[in-house]
């Protein structure tokens, strides 16, 4: 009983993680092809896609303004 409660902890952590992740991906500004690479490859492989994306994956950096006028105070 104890280890079938952890597994189903288990699993609903990999799930979380796994939407967190996808949603990560779908923000970027990386192309659609990019976007759907690492969605099928989480959704395959739920575990290691996760580990492979949090090594491998897009970044949420966000690319700086260009306008001269932005930082003007």
């Amino acid at each position: 009983m104890e280890m079938s409660i952890f597994m189903w902890l288990l699993g609903v952590v990999v799930v979380l993680l796994d939407v967190w992740a996808l949603a990560s991906v779908w923000r970027t500004t990386k192309p659609a092809g990019t976007k759907v690479g690492w969605t099928v490859l989480i959704l395959c492989l739920p575990m290691l896609g996760l580990a492979i994306w949090g090594i491998a994956g897009p970044r949420g950096v966000a690319i700086p303004p260009t306008s001269q006028n932005h930082s003007k105070g």
